[in-house]
Protein backbone atom coordinates (compact mmCIF):
# COMPACT_ATOMS: atom_id res chain seq x y z
CA UNK A 1 0.00 0.00 0.00
CA UNK A 2 1.19 3.35 -0.68
CA UNK A 3 0.68 6.39 1.06
CA UNK A 4 -1.80 8.03 -1.04
CA UNK A 5 -4.38 7.08 -3.49
CA UNK A 6 -7.92 5.74 -2.92
CA UNK A 7 -6.37 2.42 -0.90
CA UNK A 8 -3.78 4.57 1.91
CA UNK A 9 -7.23 5.24 4.33
CA UNK A 10 -7.80 1.79 6.20
CA UNK A 11 -10.31 -0.52 4.80
CA UNK A 12 -10.09 0.15 1.16
CA UNK A 13 -9.47 -1.69 -1.47
CA UNK A 14 -8.94 -1.00 -5.27
CA UNK A 15 -8.28 -2.57 -9.16
CA UNK A 16 -8.32 -1.35 -11.94
CA UNK A 17 -8.35 -3.72 -15.08
CA UNK A 18 -8.46 -3.65 -18.81
CA UNK A 19 -11.71 -5.02 -20.19
CA UNK A 20 -11.39 -4.20 -24.09
CA UNK A 21 -13.22 -1.04 -23.97
CA UNK A 22 -10.28 1.28 -24.90
CA UNK A 23 -8.39 0.03 -28.89
CA UNK A 24 -5.11 0.10 -27.32
CA UNK A 25 -5.72 -2.52 -24.72
CA UNK A 26 -5.19 0.03 -21.76
CA UNK A 27 -6.90 0.02 -18.20
CA UNK A 28 -10.40 1.28 -18.17
CA UNK A 29 -12.24 -0.19 -15.46
CA UNK A 30 -11.68 0.71 -12.13
CA UNK A 31 -13.46 -0.03 -8.82
CA UNK A 32 -12.84 1.57 -5.51
CA UNK A 33 -14.58 -0.56 -2.38
CA UNK A 34 -15.32 -0.47 1.43
CA UNK A 35 -16.29 -3.58 3.22
CA UNK A 36 -17.96 -1.10 5.89
CA UNK A 37 -20.17 1.17 4.82
CA UNK A 38 -19.14 4.41 4.38
CA UNK A 39 -20.68 7.73 4.24
CA UNK A 40 -20.53 9.31 0.78
CA UNK A 41 -20.82 13.43 -0.97
CA UNK A 42 -20.13 14.31 -3.71
CA UNK A 43 -20.54 17.04 -6.46
CA UNK A 44 -21.30 17.48 -9.86
CA UNK A 45 -21.32 19.19 -13.11
CA UNK A 46 -23.60 21.94 -13.25
CA UNK A 47 -23.72 20.98 -17.17
CA UNK A 48 -27.59 20.77 -18.06
CA UNK A 49 -26.40 17.89 -19.79
CA UNK A 50 -25.34 15.15 -17.94
CA UNK A 51 -24.44 11.59 -18.40
CA UNK A 52 -26.50 8.57 -17.70
CA UNK A 53 -24.18 7.04 -14.91
CA UNK A 54 -23.68 10.43 -13.67
CA UNK A 55 -27.22 10.91 -12.67
CA UNK A 56 -27.58 8.08 -10.98
CA UNK A 57 -24.14 8.37 -8.92
CA UNK A 58 -25.70 11.73 -8.38
CA UNK A 59 -28.85 10.31 -6.78
CA UNK A 60 -27.35 7.45 -4.75
CA UNK A 61 -24.71 10.02 -3.52
CA UNK A 62 -27.83 12.07 -2.27
CA UNK A 63 -28.60 8.81 0.22
CA UNK A 64 -25.81 9.76 1.71
CA UNK A 65 -24.14 6.16 1.85
CA UNK A 66 -22.08 3.94 -0.45
CA UNK A 67 -19.44 1.08 -0.44
CA UNK A 68 -18.79 1.31 -3.85
CA UNK A 69 -17.48 3.44 -6.89
CA UNK A 70 -17.36 1.82 -10.15
CA UNK A 71 -15.63 4.19 -13.22
CA UNK A 72 -15.06 3.17 -16.74
CA UNK A 73 -12.90 5.03 -19.24
CA UNK A 74 -13.02 4.78 -23.04
CA UNK A 75 -16.47 5.23 -23.17
CA UNK A 76 -19.08 8.17 -22.02
CA UNK A 77 -22.48 7.16 -21.34
CA UNK A 78 -24.27 9.80 -22.56
CA UNK A 79 -26.83 10.99 -24.71
CA UNK A 80 -28.11 7.46 -25.75
CA UNK A 81 -31.33 7.61 -23.90
CA UNK A 82 -33.50 5.30 -21.99
CA UNK A 83 -30.42 3.00 -22.31
CA UNK A 84 -28.30 4.40 -20.55
CA UNK A 85 -30.23 4.95 -17.85
CA UNK A 86 -30.40 1.12 -17.81
CA UNK A 87 -27.04 0.63 -18.79
CA UNK A 88 -26.34 2.43 -15.62
CA UNK A 89 -28.28 0.58 -12.87
CA UNK A 90 -27.36 -2.84 -14.70
CA UNK A 91 -23.77 -1.95 -13.62
CA UNK A 92 -24.71 -1.31 -9.99
CA UNK A 93 -26.90 -4.40 -9.82
CA UNK A 94 -24.37 -6.53 -10.75
CA UNK A 95 -21.47 -5.11 -8.08
CA UNK A 96 -24.50 -4.80 -5.74
CA UNK A 97 -24.73 -8.54 -6.14
CA UNK A 98 -21.35 -9.28 -6.05
CA UNK A 99 -20.36 -7.46 -3.04
CA UNK A 100 -23.65 -8.30 -1.14
CA UNK A 101 -25.39 -4.86 -0.71
CA UNK A 102 -28.31 -2.73 -2.75
CA UNK A 103 -27.61 -1.23 -6.24
CA UNK A 104 -27.92 2.29 -4.70
CA UNK A 105 -24.92 2.05 -2.59
CA UNK A 106 -22.69 1.24 -5.53
CA UNK A 107 -21.71 5.32 -7.42
CA UNK A 108 -21.21 4.49 -11.16
CA UNK A 109 -19.37 6.80 -13.50
CA UNK A 110 -18.00 6.95 -17.09
CA UNK A 111 -15.85 9.22 -19.42
CA UNK A 112 -14.75 9.16 -22.80
CA UNK A 113 -16.67 9.50 -26.16
CA UNK A 114 -20.29 10.75 -26.18
CA UNK A 115 -23.11 9.03 -27.33
CA UNK A 116 -22.03 5.42 -28.22
CA UNK A 117 -24.02 3.01 -26.51
CA UNK A 118 -21.76 1.31 -23.33
CA UNK A 119 -19.99 -2.64 -24.43
CA UNK A 120 -22.16 -3.95 -21.59
CA UNK A 121 -20.92 -7.62 -22.40
CA UNK A 122 -17.15 -6.58 -21.96
CA UNK A 123 -17.98 -4.16 -19.03
CA UNK A 124 -19.58 -7.36 -17.00
CA UNK A 125 -16.79 -9.48 -17.52
CA UNK A 126 -14.65 -6.48 -17.13
CA UNK A 127 -16.11 -6.23 -13.64
CA UNK A 128 -15.39 -10.08 -13.28
CA UNK A 129 -12.05 -9.47 -13.70
CA UNK A 130 -11.92 -6.08 -11.25
CA UNK A 131 -13.67 -8.03 -8.02
CA UNK A 132 -10.86 -10.56 -8.73
CA UNK A 133 -7.88 -8.02 -8.62
CA UNK A 134 -9.74 -6.18 -5.40
CA UNK A 135 -6.85 -5.46 -3.04
CA UNK A 136 -5.16 -3.14 -0.77
CA UNK A 137 -2.30 -2.08 -3.44
CA UNK A 138 -4.84 -1.52 -5.90
CA UNK A 139 -5.07 2.02 -6.02
CA UNK A 140 -2.39 3.15 -8.52
CA UNK A 141 -4.00 0.80 -10.86
CA UNK A 142 -7.36 2.15 -10.15
CA UNK A 143 -5.94 5.78 -11.35
CA UNK A 144 -4.42 4.63 -13.93
CA UNK A 145 -7.96 2.59 -15.34
CA UNK A 146 -10.17 6.19 -15.18
CA UNK A 147 -7.42 7.69 -17.77
CA UNK A 148 -8.52 9.23 -20.73
CA UNK A 149 -6.30 11.66 -22.71
CA UNK A 150 -4.00 12.30 -19.54
CA UNK A 151 -0.08 11.49 -20.16
CA UNK A 152 0.11 10.22 -16.28
CA UNK A 153 -2.14 9.24 -13.64
CA UNK A 154 -3.40 11.78 -10.21
CA UNK A 155 -3.16 10.27 -6.98
CA UNK A 156 -2.19 11.78 -3.61
CA UNK A 157 -2.76 11.70 -0.05
CA UNK A 158 -1.73 12.77 3.99
CA UNK A 159 -2.06 11.40 7.06
CA UNK A 160 -2.73 13.65 10.76
CA UNK A 161 -2.37 12.23 13.73
CA UNK A 162 -5.63 12.52 16.09
CA UNK A 163 -5.11 11.22 19.87
CA UNK A 164 -2.21 8.47 18.78
CA UNK A 165 -4.14 7.78 15.86
CA UNK A 166 -3.80 7.63 11.92
CA UNK A 167 -6.13 8.87 10.38
CA UNK A 168 -5.58 9.39 6.15
CA UNK A 169 -6.95 10.67 2.86
CA UNK A 170 -6.27 9.47 -0.04
CA UNK A 171 -7.73 10.27 -3.50
CA UNK A 172 -7.01 9.72 -7.56
CA UNK A 173 -8.58 11.82 -10.52
CA UNK A 174 -8.17 11.79 -14.12
CA UNK A 175 -8.94 14.86 -16.34
CA UNK A 176 -6.91 16.45 -19.18
CA UNK A 177 -9.09 18.33 -21.57
CA UNK A 178 -12.88 19.49 -21.16
CA UNK A 179 -12.01 21.61 -17.90
CA UNK A 180 -13.45 24.36 -16.39
CA UNK A 181 -14.75 25.74 -12.88
CA UNK A 182 -18.40 24.69 -13.30
CA UNK A 183 -18.44 21.81 -11.03
CA UNK A 184 -17.06 19.80 -10.97
CA UNK A 185 -14.27 19.68 -13.51
CA UNK A 186 -12.82 16.37 -13.72
CA UNK A 187 -13.97 12.48 -12.18
CA UNK A 188 -12.63 12.26 -8.63
CA UNK A 189 -12.69 10.10 -5.77
CA UNK A 190 -11.71 10.77 -2.37
CA UNK A 191 -11.76 8.41 0.33
CA UNK A 192 -11.17 8.42 3.87
CA UNK A 193 -11.18 6.81 6.81
CA UNK A 194 -12.16 9.19 9.41
CA UNK A 195 -16.07 9.20 10.77
CA UNK A 196 -18.16 11.95 9.77
CA UNK A 197 -22.16 12.79 9.58
CA UNK A 198 -23.56 13.09 5.92
CA UNK A 199 -24.31 16.71 6.07
CA UNK A 200 -20.48 17.65 7.57
CA UNK A 201 -19.65 15.62 4.49
CA UNK A 202 -21.42 17.56 2.01
CA UNK A 203 -21.06 20.71 3.22
CA UNK A 204 -17.15 20.05 3.36
CA UNK A 205 -16.82 18.29 0.37
CA UNK A 206 -18.63 21.59 -1.30
CA UNK A 207 -16.36 24.08 0.55
CA UNK A 208 -13.35 21.89 -0.67
CA UNK A 209 -14.04 21.71 -4.19
CA UNK A 210 -14.72 25.93 -4.21
CA UNK A 211 -11.21 26.51 -3.05
CA UNK A 212 -9.43 23.56 -4.90
CA UNK A 213 -11.32 21.58 -8.09
CA UNK A 214 -13.09 24.84 -9.16
CA UNK A 215 -9.69 26.64 -9.16
CA UNK A 216 -9.16 24.65 -12.52
CA UNK A 217 -8.75 25.72 -15.72
CA UNK A 218 -7.36 23.75 -19.45
CA UNK A 219 -10.10 25.40 -22.24
CA UNK A 220 -12.94 26.89 -20.55
CA UNK A 221 -15.26 23.60 -21.52
CA UNK A 222 -17.47 21.14 -19.20
CA UNK A 223 -18.26 17.88 -19.71
CA UNK A 224 -21.16 15.43 -18.92
CA UNK A 225 -19.67 13.12 -17.15
CA UNK A 226 -17.67 15.29 -14.14
CA UNK A 227 -17.92 14.15 -10.62
CA UNK A 228 -15.93 14.15 -7.51
CA UNK A 229 -17.08 11.95 -5.12
CA UNK A 230 -16.31 11.54 -1.41
CA UNK A 231 -16.05 8.24 0.92
CA UNK A 232 -15.55 8.12 4.48
CA UNK A 233 -15.60 4.46 6.13
CA UNK A 234 -14.55 5.64 10.06
CA UNK A 235 -11.84 2.55 10.05
CA UNK A 236 -9.51 4.79 11.91
CA UNK A 237 -12.00 5.23 15.04
CA UNK A 238 -11.68 9.30 14.90
CA UNK A 239 -14.79 11.42 14.54
CA UNK A 240 -14.90 14.90 12.06
CA UNK A 241 -16.01 16.42 15.27
CA UNK A 242 -12.33 15.71 16.99
CA UNK A 243 -10.50 17.69 14.60
CA UNK A 244 -12.37 19.75 11.68
CA UNK A 245 -9.73 22.26 10.97
CA UNK A 246 -7.27 19.57 10.81
CA UNK A 247 -8.90 17.27 8.59
CA UNK A 248 -10.51 20.67 6.41
CA UNK A 249 -7.28 21.73 6.06
CA UNK A 250 -5.52 17.94 4.72
CA UNK A 251 -8.46 17.47 2.34
CA UNK A 252 -7.31 21.08 1.00
CA UNK A 253 -3.58 20.19 0.24
CA UNK A 254 -4.72 16.33 -0.81
CA UNK A 255 -7.34 18.48 -3.53
CA UNK A 256 -4.98 21.57 -4.10
CA UNK A 257 -1.85 18.60 -5.40
CA UNK A 258 -4.33 17.07 -7.31
CA UNK A 259 -5.81 19.91 -8.73
CA UNK A 260 -2.37 21.60 -9.70
CA UNK A 261 -1.51 18.18 -11.54
CA UNK A 262 -4.96 18.50 -13.34
CA UNK A 263 -3.79 21.69 -14.76
CA UNK A 264 -0.13 21.10 -15.18
CA UNK A 265 -1.44 17.64 -17.80
CA UNK A 266 -3.83 19.71 -19.98
CA UNK A 267 -3.75 18.03 -23.19
CA UNK A 268 -0.85 19.12 -24.80
CA UNK A 269 0.32 21.72 -22.02
CA UNK A 270 3.88 22.32 -21.55
CA UNK A 271 3.25 24.86 -18.70
CA UNK A 272 1.73 25.05 -15.09
CA UNK A 273 0.04 28.80 -14.53
CA UNK A 274 -0.84 30.06 -11.46
CA UNK A 275 -3.28 32.75 -11.92
CA UNK A 276 -2.65 35.47 -8.90
CA UNK A 277 -5.46 38.11 -8.58
CA UNK A 278 -5.18 40.37 -5.62
CA UNK A 279 -5.74 44.15 -4.55
CA UNK A 280 -9.46 43.98 -5.24
CA UNK A 281 -12.41 45.57 -4.03
CA UNK A 282 -14.63 42.35 -3.87
CA UNK A 283 -13.79 38.31 -3.88
CA UNK A 284 -16.19 38.27 -7.09
CA UNK A 285 -14.13 40.87 -9.29
CA UNK A 286 -10.93 38.93 -8.20
CA UNK A 287 -12.67 35.97 -9.63
CA UNK A 288 -14.11 37.18 -12.43
CA UNK A 289 -10.69 38.17 -13.59
CA UNK A 290 -8.41 34.89 -13.21
CA UNK A 291 -11.20 33.31 -14.76
CA UNK A 292 -11.45 35.46 -17.87
CA UNK A 293 -7.30 35.29 -17.97
CA UNK A 294 -7.43 31.47 -17.49
CA UNK A 295 -9.61 30.43 -20.50
CA UNK A 296 -8.40 33.27 -22.22
CA UNK A 297 -6.82 31.25 -25.58
CA UNK A 298 -4.72 34.62 -26.20
CA UNK A 299 -3.08 34.66 -22.46
CA UNK A 300 -2.36 30.68 -22.70
CA UNK A 301 -0.79 31.07 -26.40
CA UNK A 302 0.98 33.88 -25.36
CA UNK A 303 2.32 31.65 -22.53
CA UNK A 304 3.28 28.75 -25.21
CA UNK A 305 5.16 31.01 -27.25
CA UNK A 306 7.29 32.38 -24.10
CA UNK A 307 6.13 35.85 -25.02
CA UNK A 308 6.00 38.43 -22.65
CA UNK A 309 2.74 39.75 -23.99
CA UNK A 310 1.02 41.25 -20.70
CA UNK A 311 -1.26 43.60 -22.29
CA UNK A 312 -3.49 40.25 -22.75
CA UNK A 313 -3.50 39.89 -19.24
CA UNK A 314 -4.63 43.47 -18.57
CA UNK A 315 -7.25 43.15 -21.98
CA UNK A 316 -8.95 39.79 -20.18
CA UNK A 317 -9.20 41.66 -17.00
CA UNK A 318 -11.06 44.60 -18.98
CA UNK A 319 -13.69 42.24 -20.13
CA UNK A 320 -14.36 39.93 -17.66
CA UNK A 321 -16.98 41.85 -16.07
CA UNK A 322 -15.21 42.79 -13.13
CA UNK A 323 -15.35 46.83 -11.69
CA UNK A 324 -12.01 48.23 -11.30
CA UNK A 325 -9.81 51.29 -12.48
CA UNK A 326 -7.02 50.07 -15.04
CA UNK A 327 -5.02 53.26 -14.17
CA UNK A 328 -4.03 51.38 -10.69
CA UNK A 329 -3.39 48.27 -12.07
CA UNK A 330 0.28 46.35 -12.24
CA UNK A 331 0.67 43.61 -13.80
CA UNK A 332 3.65 40.78 -12.96
CA UNK A 333 5.30 38.10 -14.95
CA UNK A 334 6.53 35.91 -11.79
CA UNK A 335 8.50 38.37 -10.03
CA UNK A 336 8.86 41.00 -12.65
CA UNK A 337 7.02 44.39 -13.28
CA UNK A 338 5.99 44.67 -16.86
CA UNK A 339 3.06 46.98 -16.38
CA UNK A 340 2.93 50.07 -13.59
CA UNK A 341 -0.22 52.31 -12.80
CA UNK A 342 -1.57 50.63 -16.50
CA UNK A 343 1.04 52.22 -18.06
CA UNK A 344 3.70 50.12 -19.85
CA UNK A 345 7.36 50.63 -18.79
CA UNK A 346 10.69 49.08 -19.92
CA UNK A 347 11.78 46.03 -18.70
CA UNK A 348 14.49 43.68 -19.11
CA UNK A 349 13.13 41.16 -21.91
CA UNK A 350 15.44 38.61 -21.25
CA UNK A 351 14.93 38.00 -17.57
CA UNK A 352 11.20 37.92 -19.08
CA UNK A 353 12.24 34.92 -21.26
CA UNK A 354 14.40 33.15 -18.87
CA UNK A 355 10.67 33.16 -16.64
CA UNK A 356 8.42 32.54 -19.44
CA UNK A 357 10.80 29.09 -20.44
CA UNK A 358 10.01 27.30 -16.88
CA UNK A 359 7.47 25.03 -16.67
CA UNK A 360 5.70 27.07 -13.62
CA UNK A 361 4.80 30.15 -14.55
CA UNK A 362 2.66 32.76 -12.94
CA UNK A 363 1.19 35.51 -13.48
CA UNK A 364 -0.30 38.50 -11.10
CA UNK A 365 -2.24 41.15 -11.30
CA UNK A 366 -2.65 43.63 -8.59
CA UNK A 367 -5.46 45.96 -8.65
CA UNK A 368 -4.20 48.16 -6.22
CA UNK A 369 -7.86 48.67 -4.82
CA UNK A 370 -8.66 46.61 -1.91
CA UNK A 371 -7.97 43.40 0.14
CA UNK A 372 -9.65 40.55 -2.10
CA UNK A 373 -8.02 38.25 -3.81
CA UNK A 374 -8.52 34.68 -5.71
CA UNK A 375 -6.40 32.04 -7.50
CA UNK A 376 -6.57 29.78 -10.31
CA UNK A 377 -4.40 26.58 -11.97
CA UNK A 378 -4.29 26.79 -15.94
CA UNK A 379 -1.58 25.85 -18.23
CA UNK A 380 -0.54 27.08 -21.78
CA UNK A 381 -2.38 26.01 -24.95
CA UNK A 382 -0.68 24.25 -27.41
CA UNK A 383 -0.95 23.35 -31.35
CA UNK A 384 -0.76 19.58 -29.66
CA UNK A 385 -3.94 20.79 -28.10
CA UNK A 386 -5.58 20.98 -31.53
CA UNK A 387 -4.50 17.85 -32.80
CA UNK A 388 -5.79 16.27 -29.28
CA UNK A 389 -9.17 17.33 -30.00
CA UNK A 390 -9.46 17.14 -33.44
CA UNK A 391 -8.79 13.43 -34.09
CA UNK A 392 -10.38 12.61 -30.63
CA UNK A 393 -13.23 10.40 -32.29
CA UNK A 394 -11.18 9.45 -35.44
Amino acid sequence: MSDMGVTYPKGFLAAGIAGGIKKNGAKDIALVFSPSPCTCAGVFTRNIVKGHSLQLSQKHAAEGVAKAVFINSGNANACIGEQGNYDALAICEMLGSALGCPPNMILPGSTGVIGVPLPMGKIARGINKALDHMSEDGGAAAAQAIMTTDTHPKESGAEIIIDDKPVRIGAMAKGSGMIYPNMATMISVITTDIKIKKHQAKALIKEVADLTFNRVCVDGDTSVCDMVLFMANGKSNVSYDQCPEQFKNALVDVCTKISRMLAKDGEGATKLLNIDIKGANTAEDAKLIAHAIAKSPLCKTAAFGQDANWGRLLTAAGYSGAQFDPNLCDVYIGDLITCKSGTAIIFDEEAALEILKKDEITYTIDLNQGTESYNMWTCDMSVEYIHINADYRT
